[in-house]
């Protein structure tokens, strides 16, 4: 039985339709993709000035025909209630929500309407088959963060069952953790991994000071694959020794689609069939292919909430070889997210912070931004910019979350700062240790 098809359908996204439209685009030969994608950018910017007043409004007399005067957009602009945002016919009980992590440090929450949402997933469909990989079949050892609450716990649990994953969590990185992982693998048919870099990475360097190879205990692995953080080549390479599997590269982002999927040929293949991608220097002028610029994404297909030129804070190079059906990512700048080294001993996956920090994610703009630096083995430091200094019952209420996730007796100092600093690719890192 297909449950997780089955699921999309019964929660109102369209797969069947959206894998037929994914089929169409994917059928159309190169000669005339250039063609569909001007179409699709031309029609989806005149859909949201006519439809969307937020959008038209931020834009104001753009000629649709000359893409370069369309302006670049941001997290921070995007920043109003999230029914402010929505396009004509479409409210908050009709479309896809749901938050971004806030690794880039600009969280904010986000819709999409349902047959793009639906789009999304047959585009991961498709790209996990490209190495048989079959969401309704495939068992995933799945390395994610989950909500410990007990409504988010069991929901993103029977989210796992439809899915066939298992879940692993990456809030405890611990060798003891890591034996109970081995239990798991060696009773369990898993066909791959799913998850972290950071967490998956820390799990390979357990098995490689065990000398243990993973897919020896495990004989059905295929394949790892990585997402959320970068993903260095040292770290492929052990993975790859360790797990006796290839390891796959993912570039994706929640608000927008999946956007880079490392494909056969070794290569990390650009999701043109849904996205627009575009590398801009500081001016949004358009940069040659293999010069680093700001990664900027078109959503071709959501008519619910405009993702058009939207700089999605991240620094990366288009390879010399790309072209528009096949644009390849030479190489992406960022998304690394530090481990957290508790009193105890105990590691923690940097994303572990989204999780804790989620308290202070609103959809009313009280907090803009945030980061969270580890100042020493127990001492956290939240920095934020927000519209009121956080009330001392929110501060304990992620003082409380810090000690159910992580472990107690641990320091949480919060600063409410003007401005925060940024990386030199303009982007914040929302987790980062000082101690050594």
């Amino acid at each position: 039985m297909n449950l997780f098809d089955l699921s999309l359908q019964f929660n109102g996204f369209p797969i069947k339709k959206a894998e037929r439209i994914l089929k169409g685009i994917q059928a159309q030969p190169d000669q005339a993709f250039e063609a569909y994608v001007e179409n699709k950018k031309n029609e989806i910017v005149t859909y949201h000035i006519q439809n969307n007043s937020f959008y038209s409004n931020l834009v104001n007399d753009v000629k649709v025909t000359d893409w370069n005067s369309i302006p670049v957009i941001t997290k921070r602009d995007l920043q109003i209630p999230l029914q402010d945002r929505l396009s004509a016919g479409y409210n908050l009980k009709n479309v896809y929500i749901n938050k971004t992590s806030g690794s880039s440090g600009d969280p904010f929450i986000f819709a999409k309407d349902y047959e793009c949402h639906a789009l999304t997933w047959a585009v991961i469909k498709n790209r996990f088959g490209w190495y048989g990989l079959d969401f309704n079949s495939s068992k995933q050892a799945r390395f994610y963060g989950i909500p410990l609450d007990k409504k988010g716990y069991y929901k993103e649990r029977f989210k796992d069952f439809l899915s066939s994953r298992f879940r692993f969590s990456v809030f405890d990185l611990s060798d003891s953790a890591f034996e109970g992982y081995i239990r798991n693998f060696k009773s369990t048919p898993f066909a791959y991994l799913n998850g972290y870099t950071s967490s998956i990475g820390q799990f390979a360097k357990y098995l490689e000071r065990k000398n243990l190879v993973l897919k020896a205990i495990c004989p059905t692995l295929k394949a790892c694959v990585v997402t959320s953080e970068m993903l260095f080549d040292s770290d492929k390479l052990r993975m790859e020794k360790q797990f006796g599997v290839p390891v796959i590269n993912e570039y994706g982002a929640s608000e927008l689609d999946l956007i880079a999927f490392q494909n056969l040929e070794n290569d990390w293949q650009i999701n043109s069939e849904t996205l627009y991608v575009e590398i801009l220097d500081e001016a949004n002028n358009v940069l040659p292919l293999g010069d680093e610029g700001r990664v900027v994404i078109t959503s071709l297909y959501n008519q619910a909430h405009p993702f058009i030129r939207y700089d999605i804070g991240d620094i990366g190079i288009l390879s010399e070889k790309s072209s528009v059906k096949k644009p390849i990512l030479k190489k992406l700048i960022g998304r690394t997210n530090d481990m957290a080294v508790l009193p105890s001993g105990k590691k923690a996956a940097g994303l572990t912070f989204y999780y804790i920090t989620k308290s202070i994610i609103e959809d009313d703009g009280l907090v803009k931004e945030f980061i969270i630096q580890q100042t020493h083995l127990n001492t956290f430091k939240i920095m934020y910019v927000g519209v009121k200094v956080l009330s001392e019952e929110k501060m304990q209420q992620i003082r409380d979350e810090m000690t159910r996730y992580l472990e107690p007796n641990l320091t949480v100092i919060f600063e409410r700062q003007e401005v925060l600093e940024r990386s030199k690719s303009g982007k914040l890192k929302q987790f980062s240790s000082l101690i050594e």
